[in-house]
């Protein structure tokens, strides 16, 4: 166990997100009270704030303490230079935590920056490497071109959430519940995500919407009956028809059918996913996904052969027991099936997710992700014409490494980019679902969040609807 004691609580979420990238499989505390005395301990650090100097393991740093975002900084980079001489590590993103870096990267281009000013600036500020600050620039480059199309201010885009799955995966920390235990609840759901499209349809009639994406969850859990009902429901308040994007993010190949497939094309959906995660059986089997390599190619057949022409594939590298090899293989039968979209996520290893609280029966397996890996990755996509566009992190995550978005010319996933560099206030509808309500471009950005228990979130649809109207009102001035 690593301990960390503070002379008073303050950063400990960038504290211990930076220990955590250096020491993954240690536990990390952090206190005010003195190291505990009955337990082993690894180490312990020893941090104390003051107005102009901070002070680790008796190491000084001058600070003007008043700037929170220069404090922080500092305490970052004398943590990791502590940390790197303790291990002799180097992380490829230095000391960002954060789920955001090109929000960095792209802003500084916004302003006007050229890539060697960025590049000089987040090797000194963050200790980022170059293959790193390299990719960031690549991508932020590619968002510019993408979002200079999009109205930030008149605009807005719509998240529907669908919180039920087949079943949960060994991996997963998303809100989801059995599809099997609420079948019977299913129009109820429907009628309260009504009441919230109608309410967002009135509320930003004098705005445009850009993109609309359903995920969960997962969408295509619902029947086609259901299914159907909700997209229609979408016709009728939204204005899908001058959408540059509307995603279905229909996801784990069990939950698809010929069928829905046919139903969505119905409605004027443009892009959906059909998500593998792994193409090697053993592995299926293991994390939970109830389909069988088979009904990837039958599934993906079925949506090119009824006209879909943007369609993602979502990747998770460092899955239990997956070698290098693992990997090629399943980017070799990726490549074969040749999508639009390729969507690279580094597993990442959240509090709730099953693999993670029941660690002790996993403990054996391995979990193996490298920038070997992400380069293979990056090989394929290369050589089914795709570029990165979009990337983000999350904590925790395999060799402290990032989710890499590629796409073909003119597929790239426009929602992915608006949600991440937070350009454009989103509406998300659906229990668990949080709004973000966007001002200035970007540099004020607040939340309102529905509550993620499906029963409360129907009992309760309309005080959620009063409490975003209230937002609405305050934050945006929209109302």
């Amino acid at each position: 166990m690593i301990y960390v004691k503070l002379n008073e609580n303050n950063f400990e979420y960038d504290i211990y997100s930076l220990i955590k990238a250096f020491y993954p499989k240690e536990e990390v505390r952090i206190g005010t009270d003195e190291a505990p005395v009955d337990e082993e301990l690894l180490f312990c650090m020893d941090v104390k704030y003051a107005d102009n100097k901070l002070t680790l393991d008796g190491q000084e740093v001058a600070i003007d303490y008043a700037n929170r975002p220069d404090t922080k900084n500092r305490l970052k980079l004398a943590i990791y230079e502590s940390l790197h001489q303790r291990t002799g590590k180097d992380l490829p993103w230095g000391t960002l935590t954060g789920i955001r870096p090109t929000k960095i990267s792209l802003g500084m281009i916004e302003e006007g920056a050229t890539d060697s000013d960025v590049e000089a600036y987040m090797r000194s500020t963050y200790l980022t490497s170059k293959d790193k600050i390299d990719l960031s620039l690549q991508v932020s480059h590619k968002e510019h071109e993408l979002l200079s199309k999009i109205d930030y201010d008149n605009g807005y885009s719509v998240y529907i959430g669908i919180p039920f799955c087949p079943s949960t995966c060994l991996y997963c920390s998303f809100t989801s519940y059995p599809i099997g235990l609420w079948t019977k609840k299913l129009d109820d759901y429907i009628d309260a995500l009504e009441k919230e499209m109608k309410f967002t349809s009135e509320a930003c009639k004098d705005k445009s919407l850009t993109t609309i994406y359903i995920g969960g969850g997962t969408p295509t859990s619902l029947d086609e009956v259901h299914l159907d009902r909700l997209l229609t429901l979408v016709d009728k308040y939204f204005d899908t028809q001058s959408l540059l994007e509307y995603t279905v993010e229909a996801g784990r190949p069990d939950s698809i059918t010929y069928e829905k497939l046919q139903v969505m094309k119905k409605h004027p959906v443009s892009r959906i996913s059909i998500n593998p995660q792994t193409m090697n059986q053993k592995t299926l089997d293991l994390i939970g996904r109830f389909h069988k390599v088979e009904d990837i190619y039958r599934v993906y057949g079925w949506a090119r052969e009824l006209g879909f022409k943007n369609i993602n594939m979502d990747l998770i590298l460092g899955l239990p027991n997956e070698t290098l090899e693992d990997v090629k293989y399943t980017l070799s039968e990726v490549e074969k099936l040749a999508p639009d979209n390729l969507t690279v996520h580094s597993l990442a290893l959240k509090h709730s997710a099953r693999l993670n609280y029941d660690k002790e029966a996993y403990e054996d397996y391995l979990i193996d992700n490298s920038q070997k890996h992400m380069d293979v990755c990056l090989e394929s996509a290369k050589r089914m014409g795709m570029s990165p566009y979009y990337l983000y992190r999350q904590k925790n995550m395999a060799a402290n490494l990032e989710n890499i978005g590629y796409a073909t010319a003119g597929n790239e996933g426009l929602y992915n980019i608006l949600i991440m560099e937070e350009k454009q206030t989103i509406m998300a509808l659906g229990a668990g679902c949080a709004c973000k309500f966007v001002a200035d471009h970007g540099k004020t950005v607040t939340r309102c969040e529905n509550v993620k228990d499906v029963q409360l979130y129907m009992d309760r649809i309309d005080e959620m609807i009063e409490r975003k109207r209230e937002r609405l009102r305050e934050d945006l001035k929209w109302l």
